[in-house]
């Protein structure tokens, strides 16, 4: 079937592919647009695992204040290249990223950076709550890893829901600008304050 140029417009919309891409990935789905957003997704995973290894040190540090001033994010993003650095679509990329901490309030960025005193408590606390709750024995492990698993994925930022479009992770956000961009991009580390915290914010 043909693809219009619409068609290719919309896909570039929702995914910041180039064109070609688009075109290909329409192509490739039979003008499904559905079936392309996800092939360039999958594209998109690709080229980022690609780009995993380079080094990124250049890029910014991202401000943002929130609920006239009752919330302050600085997180810092890298980049490869001081060109990227100041491009637009990597600022609008680290400028999503500060939303993100400023609305969904992450402790970490990776499930890697939760110290093990911290897993093992909210460890515990799963199986009292599961025990507490009478599951069987034979049931209450896979409880608790489940119960971990979503203390990930709202305790980490990468884990998160996109606050923007929830079919994404932030992760997959991430890997989508790698791709679009065409460098690696590093969300190296933030701090989030509150107006009233009664404890030290995380860098």
């Amino acid at each position: 079937m043909a693809i219009t140029a619409e068609q290719v417009k919309d896909l570039r919309a929702e995914t910041g592919a180039g064109v070609m891409d688009c075109r290909k990935a329409l192509e490739k789905a039979g003008g499904d647009f559905n079936k392309a957003v996800e092939l360039l997704r999958e594209k998109g995973l690709a080229k980022a695992a690609e780009r995993a290894d380079r080094e990124a040190s250049e890029g910014v540090l991202e401000l943002y204040t929130h609920g006239n001033g009752r919330v302050g994010v600085m997180v810092e993003v890298n980049s490869e290249t001081d060109f990227v650095a100041r491009s637009a679509a990597f600022r609008a990329f680290a400028h999503e990223v500060a939303l993100q901490i400023a609305a969904a309030a992450p402790q970490y960025i990776h499930p890697d950076d939760i110290p093990a005193e911290v897993l093992e408590n909210e460890r515990a606390k799963a199986r009292g709550r599961a025990l507490e709750e009478g599951k069987a024995e034979a049931v209450v492990d896979r409880i608790v890893e489940g119960r971990l698993e979503k203390f990930k994925d709202e305790a980490c930022l990468v884990r998160q829901l996109y606050i923007r479009d929830e079919s994404l992770t932030i992760e997959k956000l991430l890997h989508q600008n790698i791709a679009a961009i065409g460098e690696n991009i590093v969300i190296r580390r933030f701090v989030r304050w509150e107006v009233g915290e009664s404890t030290a914010p995380r860098i």
